[in-house]
């Protein structure tokens, strides 16, 4: 008798395991015909893109940035403080995490996050040249940013959700290091707006990103349009989790 109700919690622990990992393939679709800039998986009906390589690095920092995307008045909106905890989720060479390091100051530090080694390198050697001594390179990877619970101020992540190929699973990780009422930004390229020429799959809607946010202990708080092509949308870390 002793064995068969072994053998029948081990067969119990075995269904819940399948049970959990079955759910969560759920949460993805896979699509043999896509777009030739996705990668052929759908989250809550929005296909994920490819993620920009390091090969094109050269186009994070190419001069007139600034002009197009407005990225000084980008950095104003953020509210950053002198002290602040900022995670910079997929860093890329840096271009936001010199900008923000200064606003945050020598009390404050930036986790610059990235899940490209080589972008790192990029971003490293941009921050020795500009002498920034309060930014820490963080190699993550495509599920989970490595970041400690609970020790984020705000987490931004500019033109980068959208190649996320596990977003839900990206997402719980960030949130859960954000420190209570701690801030997440998505800068995205407006997807409702045909006329920013942007490809598509490298755009979102504001309503896409709240519909996806919707599965988090997330609560919008503002999207500011201040900006030429894109949304700065705006979520805090509901207070009722940890």
């Amino acid at each position: 008798m002793r064995a068969l109700f072994a053998a029948f919690l081990g067969l119990h622990w075995v269904v819940s395991v399948i049970a959990a990992e079955s759910t969560a393939t759920n949460r993805y679709e896979f699509r043999k015909e896509h777009s030739r800039d996705g990668i052929g998986k759908f989250y809550m009906g929005r296909e994920i893109s490819h993620v920009m390589g390091h090969q094109v690095a050269d186009w994070l920092e190419r001069p007139e940035r600034d002009e197009e995307e407005h990225t000084e008045k980008l950095v104003g909106e953020l509210k950053v403080k002198p002290g602040d905890v900022i995670a910079d989720i997929g860093a890329g060479t840096g271009y936001f995490t010199r900008r923000l390091a200064k606003k945050t100051g020598p009390t404050g530090s930036v986790l610059a996050v990235e899940i490209q080694p080589e972008m790192l390198d990029l971003l490293t050697n941009q921050m020795h040249r500009a002498g920034i001594t309060n930014v820490k390179p963080v190699l993550g990877t495509v599920s989970d940013p490595k970041l400690r619970s609970n020790s984020v101020d705000l987490a931004l992540m500019v033109d980068v959700y959208h190649e996320f190929e596990f977003p839900l699973e990206m997402m719980d990780a960030i949130t859960r290091a954000l420190k209570p009422g701690g801030r997440v930004i998505f800068v995205e390229f407006r997807g409702e707006d045909p006329a920013v020429p942007i490809k598509p799959l490298h755009k979102m809607t504001e309503a896409q990103v709240k519909k996806e946010m919707s599965a988090l202990p997330l609560e919008w708080i503002e999207t500011i349009g201040v900006l030429p092509r894109q949304h700065i949308i705006v979520f805090r870390k509901k207070s009722a989790t940890g």
